[in-house]
Parts: structure tokens; sequence; C-alpha cells
């Protein structure tokens, strides 16, 4: 019986370590989208990424039973991410941000089935193209102008 409890205690911290690598990766994204003064940012990340994760961690079950809880999020966070997208005009704002709360939800998904190596390549992926090719997004916008 005690081994039993150890077995329980052992498999709670590691479930909890699992939600907190999914919110330190996520958050990181969040942070980012909040300094470009975005409405989903430091706070909603995080929350998609550990939920992905909690679901995932819950079933504790079968690949079936994963693989239909995946296309639920897959789904369910597609229409959170909709909501950060903004029409003015003929002005569509908020993609890239839709996209990052998609992504979030697979980094969630990738550390809850132990592939860190995928969590953290889609965050520092997300991070790079969200920074370093904003400059090239501004670009090519500031041509887009130039020619109508």
């Amino acid at each position: 019986m005690a081994v039993l409890g150890e077995l329980a205690s052992m498999e709670i911290w590691k479930d909890l370590a699992k939600v907190l690598g999914a919110f330190v990766l996520t958050v990181v994204i969040g942070w980012d989208r909040e300094r470009e003064e975005h409405t989903t940012g430091v706070r909603t990340f995080p929350i998609v990424g550990m939920a992905s994760c909690g679901y995932l961690l819950i079933l504790n079950g079968t690949t079936a039973d994963s693989s239909r809880v995946l296309q639920g999020l897959i789904t369910g966070i597609g229409f959170v991410g909709a909501g950060a997208i903004l029409k003015e005009g003929s002005t569509v704002r908020g993609t890239a941000t839709a996209a990052s709360v998609w992504n979030a939800g697979a980094i969630g998904a990738s550390v809850a089935l132990d592939h860190y190596g995928i969590g953290i390549a889609l965050a520092l992926l997300n991070l790079l193209s969200m920074r370093a090719l904003l400059p090239l997004k501004n670009r090519l916008d500031k041509e887009k102008k130039a020619e109508s």
C-alpha cells in the first residue's frame, strides 16, 4: 500500500511539471503578443497551453482516446483564436495571433505526450515568426500601400 502512495505522489509531480512546462513555453508567446498590444496575450496563451496539456493528461488512456481529444482541442482552440481576429473595413488583423493561439494548444499537447522537443521547437519558432519576421512583414505592408 505504501508503494502505491509513493507512485501516486511521483505521478502527481510529473503531471504538475508537465502543466508548468506548458505554462512556461506558452506564457512567453503570450507576453510577446501583449507587448504588441494585442488583446489576446499573457493570460490567454498559457491557459490554452495548460488546458491542452491537462486534457491529455486526464485521459492517460489509449491512442484512440488521445486522438479524439486532440481533434476536439484543435477545433475548440480554432474558435478561441478566431476571437483574436479583428476586421476593420477592408483590413483584417490578428491572424498571426490566432495562429499562435492554435500553436499554444499544440505546445501543451506536445508536453502532455512527452514530446518536449516538439513543444520547445514550436515555442521558439513561434517567437521567431512573430519577432524576427515582423520587419519583413512591415516592409511588405509598406510596399503594398505604396502600390495602392
